[in-house]
């Protein structure tokens, strides 16, 4: 047969071949069985796991994700001078079908988890002093069964002016007979506050009838700013039920002030990061900061005790059960970032309750939940001893076993990164005149190398647990800085240079650079940031993979180089075996096989996706969504915005559907 014959039957059989290959690409029928399940709290339960059963979005079909509704919260643009001071770092809780959540300049929101929908807006019309503008979640409080009218159901909410507020779950109105109408001033009891100096970033917790709180107060700024006590609320009255002020044992509290009330010591550690609750065991466990200033440590008098610690309190009474340190004296600025998460940790065949503690270092501790005792041995390791007058160093650090420490402990000039022979030869001689033993190597008056840095290793985005597979997932920042001491005579009059930390009250002031060329590359060779799974039946990585390219990150540049990036939020996974996060500096919410890493899916936002995401499904007549904050982070460069998104399964047919 002539082949100009044949070639219309061959174009017909292409043309059914297409048909067929685009009919598989189809999303197939919307799955209605399987487990429904909320996001109660902002780490997905109390304890804060991260990881939800559902399990209708799976990697098989994760692809067909699309997005469900957007939500806009109105800061951004909206003509507030401060936006450029924010970061959209909000999770989302869930109570029945309505989402609750805060953005960055302190206002709280109840919105349709299937539609998103508005339903109310509160304003707390804080000063916005402070030196990032966030607002990462609020806490829920329901009455006992029965219990209706105003304010039976509470949002918890802290500000950027250091207040806690609450509000009516139901309508969005004030709790006036909450504290001072609807509010509690946090500044109470801790005497001289400057602008910006104390305020909340994290959510509050709830536990029993309590609602307790940290806050965050500004670092390097002087050596007696505000303390960081740790204080319960009644949460219908506002009165002050305890406050753990976070001194050494036997140190006697203040006097009252001429007002009556309690007044806490200054200088101490705070607790700025997300608090975890054990309801069974009525524990409340609570990461701690160091004292301040960061990078001298010479007059703190032992206030170091509680200092970058992980300590369990008493619920009731606030007294505390255990501590746990993970810097002795920390002169890094290692402060527990990472939220507390509460795990069960298999060992000998048995099950163990555990606290798990990421930290900036790339170490995670394994600890007995009722005693604090690490469950697998931590050495005490002999580290680099400071040359600075007046300063001290501890002898030893805490370095677990088991797992290992995930970030590299050195950064020797031979590492120094670098495009081209010039940008690495300079990132080599910096490293080189430097003084640079490794991990704790202490600041200096010469300069210091810290690897890894501030933002290094795991911060407040924490970790997920995954307890079928037993798998801990967290994120790896490869950053490192340069810190340098300067004699406080040899500084020159005149404004402080950037960079440049007062630490006011001490012989010196402290320089902060990043370790990076003349062309701004980090001299520290990448992945700058990665994405691992940790067994814990092992304690080895189940695997590693660079997270995050270079696409938002050079201006004018669309091409993304898969180079790993440092990142800033958490992941969440679930019981299909899926990992979503977004944090990374580029605009992309993420899936990944929680057994290989393998990215299975990526969807694009609209701005900086620097939030932990969170995941829902109503009921079986009901999609399983994934929400993430897109809002960005001004102080990590991301494209700012103020959007909240969903993601869902097309609802392409009802087909298997009750």
């Amino acid at each position: 047969m002539p082949a100009t014959l044949r070639l219309p039957r061959l174009i017909c059989w292409l043309t059914i071949a297409a048909l067929s290959i685009a009919a598989s690409d189809e999303p197939a029928p919307l799955d209605a069985s399987g487990p429904t399940a909320g996001w109660p709290s902002y780490g997905g339960d109390p304890g804060g796991s991260r990881y939800s059963p559902l399990t209708q979005i799976t990697p098989e079909n994760v692809t067909d994700l699309e997005v469900a509704w957007t939500y806009r919260t109105g800061d951004y643009p909206g003509g507030r001078v401060d936006v450029d001071k924010t970061a959209f770092q909000a999770t989302p809780i869930l109570e029945g079908d309505t989402l609750y959540f805060c953005s960055p300049l302190s206002r709280a929101f109840a919105i349709d988890a299937r539609t998103g929908e508005e339903r109310w807006i509160f304003d707390a019309a804080p000063s916005l002093e402070g030196w990032t503008n966030t607002c990462r979640g609020v806490a829920l409080w329901r009455g006992a069964k029965g219990e209706a009218g105003p304010c039976a159901g509470r949002i918890f909410m802290g500000t950027t002016d250091g207040r806690l507020v609450a509000v009516d779950a139901d309508t969005g109105l004030a709790c006036e007979a909450f504290g001072d109408a609807a509010a509690l001033d946090l500044r109470d009891g801790l005497g001289d506050v400057g602008p910006g100096e104390m305020y909340m970033t994290s959510p509050p917790t709830v536990i029993g009838d309590v609602v307790v709180t940290g806050s965050l107060v500004a670092d390097n700024r002087r050596v007696d700013p505000p303390g960081g006590v740790v204080r319960a609320f009644d949460v219908r009255s506002g009165e002050l039920r305890w406050a753990f002020d976070p001194v050494p044992p036997g140190t006697p509290p203040l006097p009252d002030g001429d007002d009556g009330e309690p007044r806490f010591h200054r200088g101490t550690p705070n607790a700025w990061s997300i608090l975890s609750v054990d309801p069974e065991r009525n524990l409340v466990f609570v990461p701690f900061g160091n004292p301040s200033p960061d990078y001298f440590g010479g007059h703190r008098r032992g206030f170091d005790y509680y200092g970058s610690s992980v300590v369990a309190l008493d619920g009731g009474s606030g007294e505390p059960v255990w501590r746990f340190q993970t810097v002795h004296h920390d002169l890094w600025d290692y402060d527990v970032a990472s939220q507390p998460v509460l795990i069960d940790v298999w060992k000998d065949g048995r099950a163990i309750p555990a606290v798990a503690q990421a930290t900036k270092m790339g170490h995670l501790f394994l600890l007995d939940r009722g005693s604090g005792r690490p469950i697998h041995p931590v050495e005490e390791r002999p580290v680099p001893q400071t040359d600075v007058p007046g300063e001290r160093t501890a002898p030893t650090q805490p370095f677990p076993t088991f797992p290992p420490p995930l970030h590299p402990h050195r950064l020797s000039p031979e590492d120094a990164f670098g495009f081209l022979p010039y940008d690495r030869g300079a990132c080599r001689e910096l490293i080189a005149s430097l003084r640079n033993e490794g991990i704790f190597t202490p600041p200096s008056l010469g300069g210091s190398v810290e690897y890894p840095g501030i933002a290094g290793g795991a911060n407040w985005g924490s970790l997920a647990f995954d307890p079928s597979r037993r798998l801990i997932v967290l994120t790896q920042n490869h950053i490192g800085e340069a810190k340098t001491l300067i004699r406080r005579e040899d500084m020159p009059p005149g404004p402080l240079p950037k960079r440049v930390s007062l630490q006011e009250g001490t012989p010196y002031l402290v320089r902060s650079d990043g370790l990076v060329s003349p062309f701004g590359v980090p001299c520290v060779p990448p992945p700058w940031g990665s994405l691992m799974a940790v067994s814990l039946d092992t304690g080895e990585k189940v695997w590693e993979r660079p997270f995050g390219t270079t696409r938002d990150v050079i201006p004018f540049f669309p091409i993304g180089f898969d180079l790993g990036m440092p990142s800033m939020g958490g992941p969440i996974v679930t019981a299909s075996g899926l990992v979503f996060i977004g944090a990374s500096m580029d605009d992309y919410l993420r899936a990944y096989d929680v057994e290989t890493g393998e990215e299975l899916w990526r969807a694009r936002l609209p701005a900086g996706g620097q939030a932990t995401p969170m995941t829902y499904r109503i009921g079986t007549d009901s999609r399983q969504y994934v929400v993430i904050a897109a809002g960005g982070h001004s102080k990590l460069g991301t494209n700012l915005g103020d959007s909240l998104m969903a993601f869902a399964l097309p609802e392409n047919t009802r087909a298997g559907r009750k």
